[in-house]
């Protein structure tokens, strides 16, 4: 397959710089500020691309996907958004001194999705039963999960991300062990810039950053999902059995670092320490027919031994064969079948 310029042919971008700057790639004004257009270009281009995810063209309308995702995480956070900008030549931006997270109820005010009349009262609610301000609007069913959640990441001042339009990469979803992704809410999306994106149904937790920098020699960026999305994409990605325990990615970030390398090796170790995920019904399958076949082997091996030996009396020799082969079988069963 003759490969083709997805960004000019997809996207419209012109010739010029491969791969494009992120304001290019998401068609925005160079140092667009406004994330809520970074956001609408970004769902309008990422399903423009999903036309083209079959066939010959699934490839690279996948990479074009998560390119088009990590473009629009670093021009919707803040932090990010200011390094990158300065990497493009931008003069340092003044903050302005009342630019200050605001909390879930006063952007969802902002936003005109609640009344400063209903504050008072969802307190009251979350206050007696114990709920955080997003479980809270979403239980009394005043905004959407999505709309909570996105007003919590403004808290948090970290990027929102709709997970049903983000395509993770199995090396890194094999670094990140189901335990680890089921203990914390979480899933990892890709590498990008030095650090692995992680999305969270919470604000990520010491414990998880500390696992993620172990176990992939790099530091974590965590995303915010909605919750019901997250464990929906374990439950995708992350079947029973599956990705229990693996060895960590080794990035090329932390091929140059010796404390990376160390960390790897540290997470191989207990890797390869930590019991295999169970056996698929097909190759416990396969290896109880190999067993079978080597008892055979044992009782036919024995007979010819013994046949030797006219001491032996067929009888004797034969319960001595399958006594042995029994043994064998024994043994396998307790390593080889499991």
């Amino acid at each position: 397959m003759a490969e083709i310029d997805v960004y000019k042919e997809w996207l419209g971008i012109p010739e010029g710089d491969r791969p494009p700057d992120h304001y290019t790639l998401l068609r925005l004004v160079m140092f667009e500020d406004d994330s809520e257009r970074v956001q609408n270009n970004y769902r309008k281009l990422n399903n423009h691309v999903r036309k083209f995810a079959t066939g010959q063209y699934l490839k690279p309308s996948q990479d074009l996907l998560n390119e088009l995702a990590k473009a629009m995480l670093c021009l919707t956070d803040p932090n990010s958004k200011r390094e990158y900008d300065s990497s493009l030549g931008r003069e340092p931006q003044a903050t302005p001194a009342d630019e200050e997270s605001q909390t879930i109820l006063q952007f969802l005010v902002s936003k005109g999705t609640l009344k400063r009349g209903q504050l008072d009262e969802i307190e009251h609610f979350a206050d007696a039963r114990g709920l955080s301000h997003r479980d809270a609007v979403i239980q009394m069913k005043l905004v959407s999960p999505e709309e909570a959640t996105q007003a919590m990441a403004a808290e948090l001042r970290m990027p929102y991300v709709d997970l049903s339009d983000m395509l993770p990469e199995d090396d890194v979803l094999d670094g990140l062990p189901r335990g680890v992704v089921k203990r914390h809410t979480c899933l990892p999306l890709f590498e990008d810039g030095g650090q692995l994106l992680v999305a969270c149904a919470h604000e990520p937790t010491p414990d998880l950053e500390d696992e993620v920098r172990m176990r992939f020699g790099i530091p974590m960026r965590g995303v915010l999902a909605v919750p019901r999305q997250v464990n929906q994409a374990i439950a995708k990605h992350y079947a029973p059995g599956s990705r229990t325990e693996t060895a960590p990615v080794e990035t090329a970030d932390s091929k140059g670092s010796k404390k990376a390398k160390k960390s790897v090796k540290k997470a191989n170790e207990k890797a390869a320490n930590t019991r295999a995920a169970p056996l698929t019904d097909e190759d416990r399958t396969n290896r109880r027919n190999i067993s079978l076949i080597a008892m055979c082997w044992t009782v036919v091996g024995t007979m010819l031994i013994l046949i030797n030996f006219t001491e032996f009396h067929m009888i004797l020799m034969i319960a001595i064969a399958i006594g042995l082969a029994g043994l064998v079988g024994g043994l396998l069963k307790l390593t080889y079948w499991k």
